[in-house]
C-alpha cells in the first residue's frame, strides 16, 4: 500500500519537477529551519552520502541553501530558498489531492478510524523497533538456523 501510495504520489508531482525525495526534503525543511543533513536523511531513511548528493543538487538549483552548523561545525543545517516557496505550495496541493484519491469512498468516520489503527501498528512497531527485548523474534535472531532446526 506504502509502495503503491508514494507512487501516486510521485505521478502527481512528476508537474512539478520534483522527486518525491527531493519533495520530502523541502518539506522537512519547510516544517523544521535549521535541520541536519543527518537528521533528514534519518527522517527519509536514505543513506547520508546519498542525501548529500541530492541536497548539493537542490543547493545547486537555487531551492535550498546549506550553513554552517553553529553547535557543530562539522554539521550544515539546512534552510529554504525563496524559489522553494511557490513548489511547496503545489507540493502541499499535490500531496492533498493523491491523499483524497487514496482515501475515496471513505465516510468521515472511517477515515478517522484508519488514521487511528494506523497510529497504533505505527506506535506498535516503533516500540518493537527503539526497544529489541519486545521482540520475542530478535531474541532467537543469534541462533543460526540450520542449529535450531537440529535442536
Amino acid at each position: 500500500m506504502s509502495r503503491l501510495y508514494s507512487r501516486n504520489v510521485e505521478h502527481r508531482l512528476a508537474g512539478l519537477g520534483l522527486t518525491l525525495a527531493q519533495c520530502r526534503v523541502l518539506a522537512y525543511v519547510q516544517r523544521h529551519e535549521g535541520i541536519s543533513q543527518a537528521q533528514i536523511a534519518e527522517l527519509i531513511d536514505a543513506d547520508p552520502m546519498t542525501l548529500g548528493r541530492l541536497v548539493t543538487r537542490m543547493v545547486n538549483g537555487g531551492l535550498i541553501e546549506r550553513r554552517p552548523n553553529p553547535q557543530d561545525g562539522r554539521a550544515h543545517s539546512l534552510y529554504l530558498r525563496p524559489r522553494a516557496v511557490p513548489l511547496l505550495d503545489g507540493i502541499w496541493q499535490q500531496a492533498e489531492r493523491a491523499r483524497s484519491e487514496a482515501l475515496a469512498g471513505l465516510s468521515g468516520a472511517e477515515r478517522s478510524e484508519l488514521m487511528a489503527l494506523m497510529q497504533r501498528v505505527e506506535d506498535n512497531l516503533e516500540t518493537l523497533v527503539t526497544d529489541p527485548e519486545r521482540d520475542p523474534h530478535r531474541k532467537c535472531s543469534a541462533v543460526p538456523r540450520n542449529t535450531a532446526r537440529a535442536a
